[in-house]
């Protein structure tokens, strides 16, 4: 059975509830955000996934491609009204092995971190640079690492209980490799189901590095999708490089 380290592993897992799961994520309010730096340019979404984001954009006009490791995860998106047309390549996002060049580049919810080492991480930023035209841009949505949340390396959290089942999500975090590996549990009259998933996080000031050394630079950075301002209180944030 594949692990964590074989890049299709999270979309294989995840896939048939996917959408179930995260589909209400507010897609709208990022396929605005994306379509205005796009301004009718060519798009590239690396882990494309069921297309949560794709699909919004291309219904707005936008020419938008996508990378994805998992088969199982863009099937999901080709069964979709309009998923047929957006052009998807099966491989590793960090390779971003496509053709041509692009106006923006983006990765959403925390995609980027299922690159599981800091070298991999560069090599998603060095290689987005060499397919974005001048000027273009690279937009990344992610969360701020919270390590309050673990005591002595662990979290246990009950996500949901209901008459007929119960959901808990087992975290273990690897401090030196900033890796943290959960699986979510269902239990229910079926039995037990399993949901993994490990990400290798990244501190904001550690992808600024990532992209400084591919010649990107830091054009912006906001707590959201809708521009709030990024400060320390902030959980996550969406953070535009922009190529020289």
């Amino acid at each position: 059975m594949p692990g964590f380290t074989d890049p299709s592993f999270y979309g294989d897992r995840w896939a048939s509830v996917y959408d179930d799961e995260f589909g209400a994520l507010n897609p709208a309010s990022a396929a605005d955000f994306l379509a205005r730096l796009a301004n009718g340019g060519r798009v590239l979404e690396l882990a494309i996934g069921t297309g949560r984001v794709a699909l919004p954009l291309y219904r707005r006009g936008v020419p938008v491609e996508g990378i994805d490791a998992s088969e199982a995860m863009v099937a999901r998106l080709r069964a979709k009204p309009g998923g047929e047309s957006i052009p998807v390549t099966i491989g590793d996002m960090a390779d971003v092995a496509t053709g041509g060049s692009f106006r923006l580049v983006y990765a959403v919810f925390n995609s980027l971190f299922v690159l599981l080492s800091q070298a991999r991480q560069a090599d998603c930023f060095r290689n987005v640079a060499q397919v974005l035209e001048p000027g273009g841009r690279f937009v990344i949505e992610c969360f701020v690492p919270d390590l309050t949340r673990f005591d002595r390396g662990q979290r246990v959290q009950t996500l949901a209980v209901t008459e007929d089942s119960v959901k808990v999500e087992f975290s273990l975090h690897d401090a030196p490799r900033q890796r943290v590996t959960t699986q979510i549990v269902t239990l229910d009259g079926d039995g037990a189901h399993l949901r993994p998933v490990t990400v290798r996080y990244s501190w904001p000031s550690e992808l600024d590095l990532m992209a400084s050394q591919t010649g990107l630079r830091l054009a912006a950075r906001y707590a959201g999708w809708d521009e709030r301002p990024y400060d320390a209180a902030s959980a996550g944030h969406v953070s535009v490089y922009q190529r020289a």
